[in-house]
């Protein structure tokens, strides 16, 4: 079994990012889910129904909520446990020296409507600064083909260094370039890349690789 990848963030804070080894842990898996997840990190997990928006939810209570509309999920609360659940979008764990954390799922159309931007605004008004960010593994631009018009559209909210070629030369999104043009325009910075592609990587499951339905999960908490 390939353990989960794990980085220290600033505010005694850290990210875990789990693969295939630890199974489906997304909102559709089946029994046993709650389980795995508690395998992972063993205290009550708050965590959204994702919809590819910026919406941001502030959790007040340990465990709470569970599947909200939403995309990122922010917290002082030294007691919670943030997640989010990806197969191809970014998952990035944002943390401050004050040890307020988030959890951000960060697809494409979530990038250009600025959700972690959102994420990093909440934080502020939680009392954080110098604001650090990781991301983990996702889909990168060898392999994720994208459409010029919706390619058009991300450059012009986040600049034209989004733009990629897949292995193939076809146009490409490069999203991880995406995060971090998104992570500096928040004013925060961008701490670690975990530089795995879910397209490639047996260890992970993807959406647009292999048309896979489970999920892995990212999980922000201070031990």
């Amino acid at each position: 079994m390939t353990p989960p990848r794990r980085t220290a963030l600033p505010g005694g804070v850290e990210a875990l990012w789990t693969g295939r080894s630890q199974g489906d842990l997304g909102l559709t898996a089946g029994a046993g889910v709650d389980d795995r997840r508690r395998a992972v990190v063993d205290r009550p997990w708050s965590y959204l129904r994702q919809v590819h928006g910026a919406g941001c939810v502030v959790v007040t209570q340990a465990g709470e909520p569970r599947g909200a509309d939403g995309d990122a999920l922010v917290t002082a609360r030294p007691d919670a446990a943030l997640a989010v659940f990806t197969a191809d979008c970014a998952p990035v764990a944002l943390a401050s020296p004050d040890g307020v954390f988030a959890a951000v799922h960060a697809g494409w159309r979530g990038l250009a409507a600025g959700v972690l931007e959102a994420a990093v605004d909440a934080m502020r008004t939680l009392g954080a600064a110098d604001i650090v960010a990781a991301l983990g593994p996702c889909i990168r631009p060898e392999c994720y083909e994208f459409s010029p018009t919706d390619l058009d559209m991300v450059a012009a909210r986040l600049g034209d260094e989004v733009r990629a070629d897949t292995a193939s030369g076809r146009a490409a999104l490069d999203l991880p370039r995406a995060v971090a043009a998104s992570v500096e325009a928040a004013g925060a910075r961008l701490h670690s890349d975990a530089g795995v592609c879910t397209s490639c990587s047996a260890e992970h499951y993807s959406h647009r690789a292999r048309a896979e339905t489970e999920r892995q999960a990212m999980a922000v908490w201070r031990p």
